[in-house]
């Protein structure tokens, strides 16, 4: 079972996460800011992916450290949970529908750290979340994570659509990318041997 627990403290957040990766999408979420729950919840469920999580940080000021801190943690666990990715797939990708939006998402669990983002989110806030934040979120994950992750929005004027088209579509790459493939699952996927 491919599992972590992160435990993060700064003066801005306090998080308590775990993860397991070979869940069934169950998932408790408890940032302090409402949007990134349902954010999370969902990423959660379409990724099966079996997500705590337990933030207290300084909303009083915004949602960033929050948002950028949990991104940060998040990134951790799936590091540590896939240890060294043996028998992993590696590549996952995605074309996600979402009513009018369309939002394509690929992922390498490559052990390089790169975000290719290109969402063109149309408003500053979806309700009172700072829409922005929404890369510091991917930004943080993937220096972590140590991935790769290209998201690119090809369609939609939603903002709401938009972010939640995102998390969706990058849940669904993971969920494949992630996936161990029994006839080689003592091998990494790569040439150098490992990633």
């Amino acid at each position: 079972m491919r599992t972590a627990s992160i435990n993060r403290k700064t003066a801005e957040t306090d998080i308590k996460l775990t993860l397991n990766v070979d869940g069934s999408g169950e998932s408790k979420i408890d940032s302090g800011c409402g949007f990134l729950d349902h954010m999370l919840t969902l990423f959660a469920k379409h990724g099966r992916f079996d997500l705590e999580l337990k933030c207290i940080g300084d909303t009083q000021v915004d949602d960033h450290h929050t948002v950028e801190d949990i991104g940060i943690s998040l990134g951790q666990a799936f590091k540590s949970a896939l240890s060294d990715k043996k028998g992993m797939v590696r590549y996952g990708y995605m074309i996600l529908p979402m009513d009018e939006t369309l939002v394509l998402s690929a992922i390498d669990f490559s052990g390089r750290s790169y975000l290719n983002y290109d969402l063109q989110i149309p408003t500053e806030k979806v309700g009172t979340f700072d829409t922005e934040l929404v890369e510091e979120f991917f930004l943080g994950f993937v220096r972590n994570c140590e991935c790769t992750l290209h998201l690119k929005q090809l369609d939609g004027t939603n903002s709401h659509h938009i972010i939640e088209g995102a998390f969706k579509s990058v849940a669904r790459s993971m969920k494949d990318a992630v996936k161990i493939d029994e006839k080689f699952a003592d091998e990494i996927l790569s040439t150098k041997g490992v990633l």
